[in-house]
């Protein structure tokens, strides 16, 4: 099957040999194939790079450590020949209709700028699990939703147009590597870019980080910095009253509607 889209895979990887493995694999079968996977490898001491060479994908390197930069390095890497830019994570197993949703939603809405799903955590006991997808990714979404105006964007399971990162990678915190990449993205990104979160398009991923109080107290301390590095000018009213025009490479205004 051919596509009008072209749809690049990113995923940043530090140490998760294991984990990557299994994430290709189920890439590798996906309803509609990925047409680039591109695996950053941020400094691994262990396989990861050996794993994506091993299953034929890009391999690139960024030497500063950070999900952040490695994912931003995976991003402009795949801007050249891409349509839809889209993320998970080394420990993500998507389903296999994974990117064939993706197409249909990008292909179906020309107004939708970003898609992004919630979490299915595997690794943990039910318990567990239920607070990991409801409390501290969908507790996350209902707030920033409320805080921003749009939802926040799950860096293990979104997709963007291309030409949103273009705009994007400029004003984001890049070279931060002590604040979260995607509530990051989500605090630069318009209510004009057309940023929807799909309920049904959920993504396994592994309760690690959950699973310890020292791993959930580490992310859950990046927000307060996160939204300091962009403060004052990432606040809502000063977001109202700028209007973050969009603006493309000719310099003109490209607003696009939300529905």
């Amino acid at each position: 099957m051919t596509s009008a889209l072209r749809i690049s895979v990113v995923i940043p990887c530090r140490n998760d040999a294991a984990f990557l493995r299994e994430c290709l694999l189920a890439l590798q079968n996906q309803e509609r194939p990925a047409d680039r996977i591109i695996v950053v490898d941020n400094g691994s001491t262990d396989e990861s790079a050996a794993v994506a060479r091993d299953a034929g994908v890009e391999l690139i390197d960024e030497p500063l450590v950070g999900i952040w930069p490695a994912a931003a390095r995976g991003y402009d890497a795949a801007l050249h020949g891409s349509d839809i830019i889209a993320r998970l994570d080394a420990d993500s197993r998507p389903h296999p209709d994974w990117l064939a949703r993706i197409e249909s939603a990008f292909t179906s809405d020309e107004a939708l700028g970003v898609l992004t799903g919630g979490a299915e955590f595997y690794g943990a006991g039910r318990i567990i699990s239920y607070l990991g997808e409801h409390w501290y990714i969908g507790g996350g979404r209902v707030w920033v939703n409320l805080w921003l105006g749009i939802p926040l964007v799950f860096g293990s399971n979104f997709a963007m147009r291309a030409a949103i990162w273009k705009r994007a990678r400029t004003v984001v915190h890049r070279e931060n590597s002590r604040i979260h990449d995607d509530l990051d993205l989500t605090i630069h990104l318009r209510e004009s870019d057309g940023v929807r979160w799909d309920r049904s398009l959920t993504m396994p991923v592994s309760a690690r980080p959950l699973t310890s109080v020292r791993g959930l107290a580490r992310r859950v301390g990046r927000v307060v910095p996160t939204f300091a590095a962009s403060w004052p000018a990432g606040a809502p009213w000063r977001r109202r009253e700028a209007g973050y025009p969009q603006e493309d490479e000719d310099g003109e205004n490209r607003g696009v509607a939300v529905t």
